[in-house]
C-alpha cells in the first residue's frame, strides 16, 4: 500500500549542479526559487545569458591583451580576471532589476548605458579578430605611408641646414672653378705662344712667351693657394652633409623599429579600412551591434521576461527578515534596560546596607580622632577637620 504523505511534502525538487550554477549567475536565491516552479526556467535562461556574456568578455579581453603582451599565459590570466569583473558587473546590474522597478526609466537607463559602454569596448577586440587578415594588410599599407611621411618630415627638418651647406659648398667650388678657368686660359695662351699657334706666331721662348709663362705661373700659384685654403672647407661641408644624411637614415631606421601591429595600430587600420569600403562599413556596424547585444543580453533578458512569484516571495521574505530583525533589536533593548534597572535596584540596596553597617564604626572613628585632638594641644581644629574629611567623609562619584 502507498504511504500517506503530507501535502507539504509531496513535491520535492532537487536542482542539478549546473542548474544551481545558472541560478547563481542570475543572482537568484536557491532556497526561495526552488518553490517557484514557473520562475525556475526563467532564471535558468537569465543565467545562460550571463554565462554567454562572461565567456565572450573573457575571450575578447584575452585577445585584447594578446595584442599588447608577448606572453601566452599572461593574456589568458588577464582575460580571465577582466571577464570575472564583467561577470560581477552584470550580476550587480541584473540583481537590481525586479518587477517593482523594471519599468522605471531612470534605473533602467543607467543600467542600459553602463552595459552599452562595456559592450562597445568589448565589441572592438572581437571585430579586430574577425577582420584580422584585412587589418594586417591595411597595417602594412599604413606603415609604408608612415615611413614616407616620416621621411618627408626628416627632409623638411634638415632642409635649411643642408641647403646652407650646399650653397656654401657651391660658392667655394664656383670660386675655385673661376680661378682654375683663369689658370687654364693662361696655360693655353702660354702654350700657343711657344708653339707658334697663337699670339705673335713666333716659335720658341721669346719675351712675350716668357711674360705669358710668368702670368700663368702666378695665376697657378694663386689657384694652388686658394685650393689649399678652400679644400678643408669643402671637406667640412661634405662631412656635414653626409652627417645629416646619416642622421636621416638612422632616424628612419629607428622609426621603422617602432612600427607595430598593436591594438591601437589595428584600430587605426580598421578605421582607414572602413573609410574606403562601403560594404565593409555596413557589415562592421552590424557586427558591432550584434556584439553589443551580447553584453546587453542579461539586462534585456531580466527586463523582458515576465515576473512570477519569485520576486513577490523575495520581497515578502525581505520584509519578514526586516521585521524579525527589528523585533530582535527591540527585545534585546528591553533585556538590556531590564538588566540595567535590576542592577540599579540591587546596587542601591547594597550601598544603603553599606552605609548602615559602617555608621557606628564611622562614629567611633570620629570619637577617636576627637579624643586624640583633645590630648594633643598643638593641633588646631582646622587640622582635625581636614583629617576627618580625608579619613571619614566619602567622595562623590564622577
Amino acid at each position: 500500500m502507498e504511504k500517506n504523505i503530507a501535502v507539504s511534502q509531496r513535491e520535492t525538487y532537487a536542482p542539478a549542479q549546473f542548474t544551481e550554477f545558472l541560478w547563481w549567475l542570475s543572482t537568484a536565491e536557491k532556497e526561495i526559487l526552488v518553490d517557484s516552479v514557473v520562475d525556475r526556467n526563467r532564471y535558468k535562461i537569465i543565467g545562460m545569458t550571463v554565462l554567454a556574456t562572461w565567456a565572450f568578455a573573457t575571450f575578447t579581453w584575452a585577445y585584447f591583451f594578446s595584442t599588447i603582451v608577448d606572453s601566452v599565459l599572461l593574456p589568458v590570466a588577464l582575460g580571465t580576471f577582466m571577464g570575472f569583473i564583467i561577470l560581477t558587473i552584470d550580476r550587480a546590474l541584473i540583481k537590481g532589476i525586479t518587477k517593482f522597478n523594471k519599468r522605471k526609466p531612470a534605473p533602467l537607463l543607467f543600467r542600459g548605458l553602463l552595459a552599452l559602454t562595456i559592450g562597445t569596448f568589448m565589441a572592438q577586440p572581437a571585430v579586430l579578430y574577425m577582420f584580422d587578415k584585412e587589418i594586417q594588410l591595411q597595417i602594412s599599407l599604413d606603415n609604408e605611408k608612415k615611413k614616407m611621411l616620416k621621411q618627408l618630415e626628416l627632409v623638411a627638418l634638415y632642409k635649411t641646414p643642408k641647403e646652407v651647406l650646399v650653397k656654401e659648398k657651391a660658392a667655394l667650388k664656383t670660386e675655385l672653378d673661376s680661378k682654375y678657368d683663369a689658370v687654364n686660359k693662361a696655360r693655353e695662351n702660354f702654350i700657343a705662344e711657344t708653339d707658334g699657334s697663337g699670339g705673335s706666331g713666333k716659335v720658341g721662348i721669346k719675351d712675350i712667351a716668357i711674360a705669358k709663362r710668368n702670368e700663368y705661373q702666378k695665376l697657378d700659384g694663386a689657384y694652388q693657394a686658394l685650393l689649399k685654403q678652400t679644400q678643408p672647407k669643402l671637406d667640412s661641408a661634405d662631412a656635414a652633409i653626409k652627417e645629416i644624411e646619416h642622421k636621416i637614415k638612422t632616424e628612419e631606421i629607428n622609426f621603422t623599429a617602432y612600427l607595430n601591429n598593436g591594438f591601437l595600430t589595428r584600430v587605426e587600420a580598421l578605421g582607414n579600412l572602413l573609410k574606403n569600403n562601403a560594404a565593409l562599413q555596413f557589415r562592421y556596424y552590424l557586427i558591432v551591434f550584434i556584439l553589443m547585444l551580447i553584453e546587453l543580453m542579461p539586462v534585456i533578458a531580466k527586463t523582458m521576461l515576465p515576473s512570477g512569484s519569485y520576486d513577490q516571495k523575495v520581497m515578502l521574505r525581505e520584509e519578514m527578515e526586516i521585521e524579525i530583525a527589528n523585533s530582535n533589536i527591540r527585545k534585546e533593548q528591553e533585556l538590556k534596560e531590564l538588566y540595567n534597572q535590576m542592577a540599579f535596584e540591587h546596587d542601591k540596596e547594597a550601598i544603603t546596607a553599606f552605609f548602615s553597617l559602617t555608621k557606628q564604626d564611622r562614629t567611633e572613628k570620629m570619637k577617636s580622632f576627637s579624643k586624640k585632638w583633645k590630648e594633643e594641644n598643638h593641633q588646631t581644629f582646622d587640622g582635625l577637620w581636614e583629617k576627618m574629611k580625608k579619613e571619614i567623609l566619602t567622595k562623590q562619584e564622577n
